[in-house]
């Protein structure tokens, strides 16, 4: 019985962690530039395979510290892959669409030879 609700629990967390996948995809195809683009993919992929090392740790078979462990790795390294991906687009010069403030302009242009 209780290897039957785990075995639900990862089919359930299978299909949430693939349609966050998908979300993702569909913000990269769909957002205008690189900077959003980013954001659709660094939030919503990483939600997504949370959700799929979710439902290895309910799998009875599988370990639950390993999954644990590269959820927590996972959620770290993240945001600061997907920041340090959108600070060298901007110092490459990719342009914003509609931007309404940027802040970093100056930021830049002060420490630029």
């Amino acid at each position: 019985m209780l290897t039957t609700i785990g075995y639900l629990l990862a089919i359930l967390f299978v299909m949430i962690g693939t349609a966050f996948s998908i979300i993702g995809v569909l913000g990269y195809m769909r957002l205008p530039d690189v900077y959003t683009q980013i954001h659709a993919i660094g939030k919503v992929g990483v939600f997504g395979v949370v959700f799929l090392l979710v439902a290895v740790i309910f799998r009875p078979s599988l370990g639950f510290t390993r999954g644990l462990v590269l959820i927590v790795l996972l959620m770290l390294s993240g945001p600061i892959i997907s920041h340090a991906i959108q600070s060298a687009a901007y110092r490459l010069g990719e342009p914003m669409k509609d931007p309404v403030e940027d802040a970093l302009e100056s930021k830049w242009q002060s420490e630029s030879p």
